[in-house]
């Protein structure tokens, strides 16, 4: 017998307003859906936009015929914009954190012995700490009991809808809650675009950064956002001790990737978003390379 769910619901906008429904229900494929996944189902079923916080009431699960066949969606060609930084031997890329060694482990002119004329190889060697480049933090980064990136699903970090929210370091360092709101946020990648990246491999670069705030930090998580990234050298404000970003976002799970670049070419919205790292045990931060992809008709 088919399932379906009946709930009570609150709505809550990021450009203000707010919507409540009683007893709605909708089909499902299970026994059994979280609230998260709840919300999800129903912000797509409405089609909303601007979606905030989510609250599921009353919920229960029932068997009955389903009403309606499921929705799918066509695919596009797409153009792919790299937003990684560059890595090489000697790049500094966090003040007081050793510079990566890039090397021969093998050269070509030493491989020659081992193989017949005319083949020769190389073998690199690479000696580095994890916060290298453009790198994706997971929580175990911050947290000793948190997913690792051998545990953080593919669907974390790759071909994520994106959105671009673009606040210059010209205006402010402290980007808050209120350059969030009036955006769609719910379920993507927000990329915070404020220039910084053009200070990359600099002095400057290191110091008075831009960063966001522990408000702004709790306004995304409220959101449920799958991902957030910044270009630049931090997403918390590095001139104190405490990292209340950090904590917030990978506390909820929610993946941070920092140092990008390039998002200039990028527009506020129809990209896709992926920074994918190594699937490495006991590791909470990596190099990614990441990217954008864009639909082209």
């Amino acid at each position: 017998m088919d399932k379906r769910v009946k709930f009570d619901f609150e709505i809550y906008f990021t450009n203000g307003g707010s919507l409540k429904g009683e007893d709605f229900r909708l089909d499902i494929d299970k026994d059994s859906i979280s609230d998260k996944e709840l919300a999800e189902y129903l912000v797509a079923d409405l089609r909303l936009l601007m979606v905030g916080q989510i609250k599921i009431l009353n919920k229960i699960v029932f068997a009955e015929q389903h009403k309606r066949k499921p929705i799918t969606q066509k695919t596009e060609n797409s153009l792919l914009i790299d937003l990684s930084h560059t890595i090489e031997h000697g790049l500094v890329t966090y003040k007081g954190l050793p510079a990566p060694i890039v090397c021969d482990y093998l050269s070509r002119k030493d491989s020659k012995k081992f193989y017949e004329e005319g083949t020769e190889f190389q073998i690199g060697k690479i000696e580095m700490v994890t916060n290298t480049g453009t790198y994706l933090d997971c929580p175990f980064h911050r947290f000793s009991d948190g997913k690792d990136l051998s545990e953080v699903g593919l669907e974390a970090f790759t071909d994520l809808e994106g959105i671009k929210i673009s606040v210059s370091f010209t205006e402010t360092l402290a980007i808050t809650k209120q350059h969030l709101e009036g955006f769609e946020i719910r379920n993507r990648a927000v990329l915070i675009h404020t220039d910084w990246s053009n200070h990359w491999n600099t002095e400057k670069y290191y110091e008075n950064h831009p960063y966001l705030t522990q408000e702004a930090a709790e306004y995304l998580r409220a959101g449920q956002v799958k991902l957030v990234g910044i270009d630049s050298h931090n997403i918390d404000n590095t001139l104190t001790n405490s990292r209340p970003v950090h904590t917030t976002l990978l506390g909820a799970e929610i993946l941070i990737v920092e140092h990008l670049c390039n998002l200039y070419l990028l527009p506020q919205e129809g990209f896709r978003f992926s920074a994918i790292p190594p699937k490495f045990k006991g590791v909470g931060t990596f190099p990614v390379r990441a990217m954008a992809k864009l639909n082209v008709s």
